[in-house]
């Protein structure tokens, strides 16, 4: 069983599809025709790229091959950070400090953008600003605080510190030791986010296609996409399908891992107790390896993720498991009903930092002006709600001939998992049982 069947299971229980109306069919592609940049992926990341392209009067065809935002972008976590997934000092050891300023520089402008295209195409995403990140124990709350002094005094980045003492101001919760706070960062609902994007897309003059899965690729001056019943002419084409590109670019597809989360949704609290659970209603996330993140939802829910499989089987005592983990966090809710739960596949990259590049064809098989017209973005590791939006602002700034944001982040260098094609997902799963311990202990 491949791990996009199992997705199809574990997309059957999100809140957000429960919740969130589509309101428009969208056909299956069945032309044959060309357009200035083809979009591969109608995810958070490749519906920016198509929108900040569409501005810049190229025309541009997304061809999805389940529906719009089926994937991580319609069923995340909702939180929207800047920076990301891996720690900033592993870009600064790649890249010198004065790349990596410029780097979380342009995260906080994902952030920003995430504002700037709600208020424009008036997207309405449930935003609550705010995001707590919060230590467990001592020890790591040793380590937060480093963090937190580094990201000020390299980055002027500014934050609030959460003593032990001043916990229980910020969360009903015995778990947590002390913590920070960053009025910046925020939470929303992503298939509403992603919804809005797509409609925005639209409005612009992008065509975009559902249930047109790519076949077939073939690099040249023009890109030819075959699809089951179409095919597409392009000039450039942007791979924007994560871990669903299914061996469309196998040289890509070892450097990233899909790595199964899940979240569970309780059923209506009083809103006296939902509004003390998280005082100030942000985002909260631990900083273990392997993490527990939640958030209150409008309707006075808890939101509540984490539990990580690399195996890509779905855990049988999904419910079970997840109501334990959050009433581990919130006694309060031990009896509490869970009445959504769900999963899906994020693309896990060796180092955690995303991979954003040009895909370099075989001799021969490059454009007009010699440089690779085939772009990708991918390795977002389930911190890419914000972050992709960025990405989709950069490879449209490359395309469109200013490639100098867009080089910054693909000199990030990346290698494959180790173990082959039959050995690298459980030499993942074993070193992740390393790092669950670790936190344990």
């Amino acid at each position: 069983m491949s791990f996009v069947s199992v997705d199809v299971d574990l997309a059957k229980k999100s809140y957000y599809a429960a919740t969130v109306q589509r309101t428009k069919r969208l056909p299956q592609f069945e032309e044959r025709v060309s357009c200035d940049v083809a979009v591969v992926g109608g995810g958070l990341a490749g519906l920016s790229a198509a929108i900040e392209l569409a501005e810049r009067d190229y025309s541009v065809v997304v061809l999805e091959a389940k529906e719009v935002d089926w994937g991580a972008s319609g069923r995340s976590g909702g939180q929207a950070l800047a920076g990301l997934a891996c720690d900033q000092a592993t870009i600064e050891a790649q890249v010198g400090m004065t790349e990596a300023r410029r780097i979380w520089a342009m995260t906080l402008e994902a952030i920003a953008l995430i504002q700037e295209r709600c208020s424009r195409f008036n997207i309405e995403c449930d935003w609550q600003s705010g995001y707590l990140t919060l230590a467990v124990n001592a020890r790591k709350a040793k380590a937060l605080r480093q963090w937190q002094d580094h990201m000020q005094a390299e980055y002027a980045f500014q934050t609030q510190w959460i003593d032990n003492a001043d916990m229980a101001s910020w969360i009903d919760s015995p778990r947590f030791h002390s913590g920070v706070f960053d009025a910046t960062y925020g939470h929303l609902n992503p298939l509403k986010y992603s919804l809005g994007l797509a409609r925005a897309a639209d409005s612009l003059g992008v065509k975009i296609f559902e249930h047109s899965a790519i076949t077939a690729l073939k690099h040249g001056d023009t890109v030819r996409l075959k699809t089951e019943l179409g095919e597409l002419r392009a000039s450039a084409v942007l791979l924007a399908g994560n871990v669903y590109l299914q061996g469309l670019a196998p040289v890509l597809q070892y450097r990233i891992m899909p790595a199964g989360t899940y979240i569970v949704t309780s059923e209506r609290l009083d809103p006296a107790l939902a509004n003390k659970l998280v005082r100030c209603k942000a985002a909260v996330c631990d900083t273990n390896f392997v993490l527990d993140y939640f958030r209150p939802t409008p309707d006075h829910r808890m939101l509540y993720g984490g539990r990580v499989s690399y195996s890509t089987s779905t855990p049988r005592d999904l419910e079970a498991s997840m109501q334990k983990r959050m009433a581990a966090t919130f006694p309060q809710l031990k009896n509490t009903r869970i009445e959504y739960s769900w999963g899906g596949f994020v693309d896990i990259s060796m180092n955690r930092a995303p991979d954003f590049g040009r895909l370099q064809p075989l001799a021969g098989s490059v454009n007009a002006r010699g440089a690779a017209n085939v772009y990708y973005l991918q390795g977002f590791s389930g911190h890419g709600l914000a972050l992709t939006g960025l990405a989709g602002k950069l490879v449209a700034e490359a395309i469109d001939g200013n490639a100098e944001r867009f080089d910054t982040f693909s000199r990030i260098q990346h290698r494959s998992f180790p173990g082959g094609k039959w050995l690298r997902t459980p030499a993942l799963v074993a070193g992740m049982a390393y790092y669950r311990l670790r936190d344990m202990l």
